[in-house]
């Protein structure tokens, strides 16, 4: 059983940093892309970042090019989320999710329901 378990959120003022953290379990990721959801009050959930298991390449919302930055650590089954400059906008619930078989950009593309797994989600709160 695939669990994905996000962590690092909280609460930051405008132009601070956070980094995100996703441990993964239950299976090897290989196959693998991951990727960060996020979700602000009112909105439906977006995709912000991704990254092939495999080969480390990476895929981004336009929104947060040049300010987050999206790693994995293979040895220890952990995606990251490094936010820098945080706006208010960026306020959110952030989730993790995995899908087989796809590049990281497809993650950005393909319906969300459609997703093999899902964290339950950390709450970033982004206030002066």
């Amino acid at each position: 059983q695939v669990q994905l378990v996000e962590s690092g959120g909280g609460l930051v003022q405008i132009g601070g940093s956070l980094r995100l953290s996703c441990t993964a379990s239950g299976s090897t990721f290989n196959s693998y892309a991951m990727g960060w959801f996020r979700q602000a009050p009112g909105k439906a959930r977006e995709f912000v970042a991704s990254i092939s298991w495999s080969t480390g390449n990476t895929y981004y919302q336009e929104s947060v090019k040049g300010r987050f930055t999206i790693s994995r650590d293979v040895a220890e089954a952990t995606v990251y989320l490094q936010m820098n400059s945080l706006k208010p906008e960026d306020t959110a619930i952030y989730y993790c999710a995995a899908e087989r078989f796809v590049p990281p950009e497809r993650m950005g593309t393909m319906p969300q329901d459609r997703m093999d797994y899902w964290g339950k989600g950390t709450l970033v709160t982004v206030s002066s």
